[in-house]
């Protein structure tokens, strides 16, 4: 196996043990402070974790063909998941605003949080880079979802901020709601089977955010 690949499943299953010790943090955290974006933020935590591994099935695939196919398929079983998690976040979010509930102030949510803006960007580098070497566009495409996820950390972040230092007990729920266009997005075009890798030229350059984006300069179309 080539040493970009090992490198590659070595920060897939870094990614994958880290969102599963992540996400059971966000949902005890979120369910002693009732909170609905904790429980959101931890859900999503698994389907990072559906996400890295389907993005090692296809980096397993014995040939080019095949693993279009598996990653169809990968895609697809997350997309439905990301509709699944979007529908429970409107209606749980719906529900706490109704009967004028709220979440809790949770010191270990706080820290989670800080802790995943800060390590998650630094790992979606990685993966970013090791893509680029070694010209692996499904470990890119799989890069730019961990820093999507960050947007997400960084949302609920807001949110819990807000409860504690005002008691605004609603902005739990809005910033809930805040993650659902994202989770919509994704679901949809998981459910279609679009490979968001297909067509990204791989490079390393401040023009396209070093990866995160796909860059359109002839400079990078080489690299």
């Amino acid at each position: 196996m080539p040493s970009g690949v090992r490198a590659a499943f070595w920060l897939i299953g870094l990614t994958a043990v880290y969102n599963v010790v992540e996400g059971a943090i966000a949902i005890w955290s979120g369910l002693a402070a009732s909170s609905v974006t904790l429980l959101a933020f931890g859900a999503d935590s698994y389907l990072e974790v559906a996400a890295a591994g389907a993005v090692a099935w296809r980096l397993l695939a014995t040939d080019d063909e095949e693993g279009e196919r598996r990653e169809e398929r990968a895609l697809q079983v997350v997309g439905v998941t990301f509709l699944i998690l979007a529908a429970a976040v409107v209606f749980q979010a719906a529900l706490a605003l109704s009967h004028g509930e709220g979440a809790r102030e949770s010191l270990v949510g706080l820290v989670l949080l800080i802790a995943s803006l800060t390590i998650m960007p630094l790992i979606a580098v990685a993966k970013l880079k090791v893509a680029t070497d070694s010209n692996l566009p499904a470990l890119a495409a799989e890069a730019r979802e961990t820093v999507a996820c960050s947007y997400l950390s960084l949302t609920a972040l807001v949110g819990l901020v807000a409860i504690w230092a005002f008691g605004w007990w609603w902005l739990d729920a809005v910033a809930a709601l805040a993650m659902v266009p994202w989770l919509v997005r994704e679901g949809i075009e998981g459910v279609r089977g679009d490979a968001c890798f297909e067509g990204a030229v791989l490079c390393w350059c401040r023009s396209c955010w070093y990866g995160v984006r796909n860059c359109s300069n002839t400079c990078c179309v080489a690299a």
